[in-house]
């Protein structure tokens, strides 16, 4: 960069800076990216290089500041300017117009006239209060008891749904207090639940419990890599500012630049709110978070005014409940089980049970804790709920239904596969042995996973089978499998044995972040895999990093780099990497852009491909400086069409986008 003066410098940081925020708003607010992902690198990269010239101009609203390298101490207290209270809920249609009813009576109002309400789906996720100063992001916190909640606003500012500062500059209160809801939506719950999984860390019970441990990080940088949203619904505190109506917060949140769910909307009266419960409720299933209700809210701020409060709610507003997911079922027993990282996890084995058309036969008690806490029993009858609609977990015990002969839980010595002694950090248990067939039998699975090297066709029972005739002992034992061996075992065909060597062969080749993901080194996953490719040069190099430079690398903190390094202290490991080397396998090093013909172009894939795995697709077009998104708008340049294509297609074909296949990608890149 060419030598400029400080004034220079300053405007093109601003310039940077309203760029960089404006695509931000763009893709985590409204979902419609308008530059490539490099493109953006790009901007953040010319920023943080002005920056790191002109020191003095940094400002804790700059996009570079949004996460910081240093680690909290603890959260502090932080009060709230207004209380954040809770609201009371209802649960039927009954309710719902006893409710209104109330309000009408309370505001001496005739029971003809109309209660104006705005509805909203209710987040099953955290609250959190921003406090605004001039526009400017001060602080942020959680709901704590109402009054006073921990001072989160590190964490609150990595998320990038929360804007750092207020638009509309000119017409900005002195000071407000932004009211809202951190989620994590489903589809990012379960990528991240399969991470900590892959990683042999314990899993989070509901996407709740995952943004509630994501905010009290105190190490932001481990908050920053969680997919955080925010949503904002309410204003707590406002100056200088008047609002007339629920509404018109609502509209105002929008142009600040909040994220507002679209399904929020403003009804004439109680009749019209009651069918939209119904219908959200209807299709809660296709929600991209969790709900478990509705929010009425009275639409005119002198009617809430007037409502006022008890001591526990405001009058004016009422949570509408849906109908439980939830059943009644037997704990036939409580076992524990071995993950691939050695995590022993308690499972209850229960009477199967259907819940919203899913039979439910196994639940994870995730640790003895939660085993105590909940005071689950074999022979026990429990409650049972699919959170997040997605994971089962056990509500509560009955303890009324109890006979006596019910068994309470007891965490092993010894691990129940290997009898090794196993071990405890702090509310977790580890069978300490990297033998133990469980944790070998879950490494080899790993390993020929689709993000790993991609076998198709081994499978846990094959992989089960060949341990028991000892054909594979260790994960590097699967390169060396021999058609013989195979075919000596009873039901091995010889076309289907040649098909597994072939894909064991055509596999073996597999770029540097893939093979970090299948060596399974604990709380290395896949996303953590490719930041550390993208980091160190070569499988030499990390073998010989220092914990102090693996730390020096942006989102790895000191747990993940204490557990690499230990990782390649232990010879067995070392051992079974080269045995894999030596059998052939090939690693492929910074699998980068290889050419920018694709730079700016945006990609949508739908239907089975016939020469790609939708990943190989994705990286094809990614190494040519394309992206690749899961939605098609105005601003997706061609989708990619295979087999037997979804409603993608249709909705491309209606914006006039233009259609390829195969061949049309492979003409692009060639």
């Amino acid at each position: 960069m060419k030598k400029i003066s400080n004034k220079q410098a300053a405007k093109k940081i601003l310039e940077l800076r309203e760029l960089i925020d404006k695509h931000d708003h763009l893709y985590y607010v409204e979902n419609n990216p308008q530059v490539s992902d490099s493109e953006y690198d790009d901007l953040m990269r010319d920023l943080k290089l002005l920056e790191k010239l002109f020191p003095r101009l940094i400002t804790p609203y700059s996009p570079t500041q949004r996460v910081s390298g240093k680690v909290a101490d603890g959260f502090k207290s932080l009060d709230h300017i207004a209380p954040m209270m809770s609201i009371d809920n209802i649960q039927t249609e009954e309710d719902a117009y006893e409710y209104d009813k109330r309000i009408k009576k309370f505001l001496e109002l005739d029971s003809d006239i109309s209660i104006e309400y705005v509805c909203e789906p209710k987040f099953d996720g955290v609250s959190a209060s921003l406090t605004y100063k001039n526009g400017l992001l001060l602080t942020g916190a959680t709901r704590g008891d109402g009054k006073t909640g921990e001072d989160i606003t590190r964490n609150l500012k990595t998320i990038k749904a929360i804007p750092l500062h207020l638009n509309n500059g000119k017409r900005l209160p002195a000071v407000v207090e932004i009211r809202g809801e951190v989620i994590y939506s489903k589809m990012s719950f379960a990528k991240l639940n399969k991470e900590l999984e892959d990683a042999g860390e314990p899993v989070f019970s509901n996407p709740r419990n995952a943004a509630a441990g994501s905010l009290r990080q105190l190490d932001s940088r481990i908050t920053a890599t969680r997919p955080l949203d925010f949503y904002a619904w309410g204003i707590g505190h406002i100056e200088n500012t008047k609002n007339e109506t629920e509404w018109q917060i609502i509209e105002r949140l929008r142009n600040w630049g909040f994220k507002v769910d679209p399904r929020i909307n403003l009804f004439n009266n109680v009749e019209e709110a009651i069918s939209y419960h119904h219908e959200i409720e209807k299709s809660r299933g296709d929600l991209p978070y969790d709900a478990d209700g509705v929010v009425l809210k009275v639409n005119l701020k002198r009617y809430q005014n007037e409502l006022g409060s008890t001591a526990k709610y405001p009058r004016w507003a009422v949570a509408y409940k849906f109908k439980s997911q939830q059943a009644t079922t037997i704990v036939n027993d409580i076992i524990v089980q071995v993950g691939r990282m050695g995590l022993i996890t308690p499972l209850a084995k229960v009477e199967p049970v259907k819940i919203a058309g899913v039979t439910i036969s196994n639940i994870s008690l995730h640790t003895e804790d939660i085993v105590i806490q909940k005071d689950v029993r074999k022979h026990d009858t429990v409650l049972v709920e699919r959170a997040g609609d997605v994971i089962p977990q056990i509500v509560i015990s009955i303890p009324e239904k109890r006979t006596g002969k019910e068994i309470k839980f007891k965490m092993p010595i010894n691990c129940p596969t290997c009898n090794t002694g196993i071990e405890k950090e702090g509310s977790y248990y580890f069978c300490p042995n990297l033998s133990c067939p469980d944790q070998v039998k879950g490494r080899i699975e790993h390993l020929a996973s689709r993000k790993a090297f991609d076998i198709r066709g081994l499978g846990e029972k094959i992989i089960t089978r060949f341990m028991e005739e000892g054909l594979i002992k260790d994960p590097a034992d699967i390169f060396y499998l021999k058609k013989g061996n195979i075919l000596d075992l009873e039901r091995f065909a010889e076309k289907s044995t040649d098909n597994l060597l072939n894909e064991i062969e055509d596999n073996k080749k597999v770029t540097f972040d893939r093979f970090l993901n299948a060596i399974s080194i604990r709380h290395v996953g896949e996303r953590m895999s490719q930041v550390i490719a993208d980091n160190i040069q070569d499988l030499h190099s990390l073998i010989n990093v220092t914990e102090e430079e693996l730390i020096n690398i942006d989102t790895v903190g000191p747990e993940i780099a204490k557990s690499i390094v230990n990782f390649f202290k232990i010879e067995s490991n070392i051992n079974t990497i080269n045995k894999m080397l030596d059998a052939g396998v090939e690693i492929f090093y910074n699998q980068k852009v290889r050419s920018d013909k694709l730079k700016g172009k945006t990609f949508v894939l739908t239907g089975t491909l016939e020469s790609y795995t939708r990943d190989s697709a994705k990286e094809i077009i990614e190494s040519h400086g394309g992206k690749v998104t899961s939605s098609i708008s105005k601003n997706t340049s061609y989708i990619i069409v295979g087999d037997n294509p979804g409603s993608k297609l249709d909705k491309a074909i209606s914006l006039g986008i233009e259609i390829l296949y195969e061949k049309g990608l492979e003409k692009l890149i060639q």
